[in-house]
């Protein structure tokens, strides 16, 4: 199989190719990139191609990248007081504003 054959793909990780570029275009990134992000996240997920002669073929996947997202996002936050968040906010903004400052000057 040549390079960028896509003939040993299934028509369902097509679909998700295509799906994920379009998300990806939506989002600004030029077609050949967007094309290029797709298909490397569908070998990611799945291994290769799945049909006869596909690299994937025969081997089984948990897909851990389709389920990752979102579950870990904000923990450590929402274990802290307002009052813990708020002043971590503010030292934050004063190290842009310390770090800022440093740059320009």
């Amino acid at each position: 199989m040549a390079r960028g054959d896509k003939s040993k793909y299934t028509d369902k990780q097509v679909r998700k190719a295509e799906h994920i570029a379009e998300s990806y275009e939506a989002r600004g990134v030029p077609e050949p990139e967007a094309e290029a992000r797709a298909w490397a996240t569908v070998n990611k997920d799945d291994g290769g191609g799945k049909k006869p002669g596909g690299s994937g073929r025969g081997k089984a996947t948990g897909h851990p990248a389709a389920h990752k997202g979102g579950r870990t996002g904000g923990t450590a936050s929402t274990s802290r007081t307002p009052e813990q968040r708020s002043a971590s906010a503010k030292k934050a903004a004063e190290t842009r504003k310390r770090n800022a400052a440093k740059t320009a000057g």
